[in-house]
């Protein structure tokens, strides 16, 4: 039975049925009125894996990343498919966009419609589980640490560690297959970037490694348990940067500002130099309704924006969501911004 979730009340007056909230949804979003892509050509839908569906959303802080994760996990549990909303950021905003309180690990906050929210502490929880006491029995014999402050020093200092296990994470849910689709909102872009990047970089530090270690004044089989605890930490890393390769679809979340569209180029650029594709761009906060001098000039500065996003990425698929009067928070919105998202009704 679903549990009874705690909410905050919203007025009447600001809910998605108000008239002008309506007639900004009606104006749609250069796509079609009543949803903008395809699910199965964004790749959200693929029928031919029995894992779970990875879809991540990327962006700027501030740009909706989360309004379209949750939209989407939304959309795609009304359609009677299960899915995990899953955040990463350091200051996760999930639930307050569901507008729940209180615990979020893979909570059933609708039917269908499961969340959680990633932190380092959860992070380190994972680490002590695969790596951690086999590395600690090695380090305690020449270093005078105990055990807790060991696990929170390592997870701190070494280089991509807490990204890498966010990564193994998220790829394990998928090998489990307990949801057909996991989404994934990810940390504002620079940090994301940096997570993206960190297996490779961890698996770098790894390559190193045994030369350090191998010099440790300790006991030969100590010594054999180390290199074999290095060789699974290698795997595990070359795993997780296949898994985001080949497995995960990357939507990019931007709005029509000049910042966020002169930024676009190199982050697209660098994720291909990870062999990451960007499938989906979604521009937010489109100025559909110009009923004011402020909105008429805002949607005219918009305009050379929008045009250099469709030429410069119009080999992706794209949808335009409009600027709504107020914010987007709570079932009924979400359920809004789904439509537009997404041409498949729920």
């Amino acid at each position: 039975m679903l549990e009874q979730v705690p909410r905050r009340r919203t007025p009447a007056s600001l809910g998605a049925n108000n008239p002008m909230y309506e007639r900004y949804i009606a104006c749609g979003n250069g796509v079609g009125r009543e949803g903008g892509v395809d699910m199965e050509t964004a790749g959200i839908r693929d029928t031919s894996s029995t894992a779970s569906s990875v879809h991540v959303f990327l962006g700027k802080g501030g740009v909706g990343k989360t309004t379209c994760s949750a939209a989407t996990a939304l959309h795609l549990a009304e359609s009677g498919e299960t899915s995990l909303a899953i955040s990463t950021d350091p200051t996760p905003s999930l639930s307050h966009i569901f507008q729940i309180e209180g615990a979020h690990r893979e909570r059933e906050v609708r039917p269908g419609l499961f969340l959680t929210e990633l932190g380092l502490q959860d992070v380190r929880s994972m680490w002590d589980e695969k790596f951690g006491r086999e590395v600690y029995s090695i380090f305690s014999s020449f270093v005078d640490i105990d055990y807790g402050a060991f696990v929170q020093f390592v997870t701190s200092v070494l280089p991509g560690l807490n990204e890498e296990f966010m990564v193994d994470y998220i790829r394990r849910l998928a090998l489990e297959a307990r949801y057909r689709h996991l989404v994934w909102d990810t940390a504002p872009l620079g940090q994301t970037l940096a997570l993206l990047g960190m297996p490779s970089i961890l698996a770098e530090h790894l390559r190193t490694a045994p030369r350090i270690y191998s010099h440790l004044r300790t006991a030969e089989n100590r010594k054999e348990s180390m290199m074999e605890t290095i060789r699974r930490w290698q795997q595990l890393a070359a795993e997780c940067m296949e898994f985001l390769r080949r497995d995960v679809v990357f939507s990019m979340v931007t709005i029509p500002e000049a910042l966020a569209v002169d930024q676009l180029d190199n982050v697209v650029d660098e994720l291909r130099r990870y062999g990451l594709e960007i499938r989906l761009l979604i521009i937010n906060n489109v100025v559909r309704v110009t009923d004011s001098p402020f909105l008429a000039q805002k949607a005219q500065q918009q305009r050379s924006h929008l045009e250099r996003l469709r030429e410069r990425f119009g080999s992706l698929s794209m949808v335009e969501i409009p600027l709504f009067p107020q914010e987007v928070y709570g079932v009924e919105r979400l359920r809004a911004v789904g439509r537009l998202l997404w041409s498949q009704p729920p």
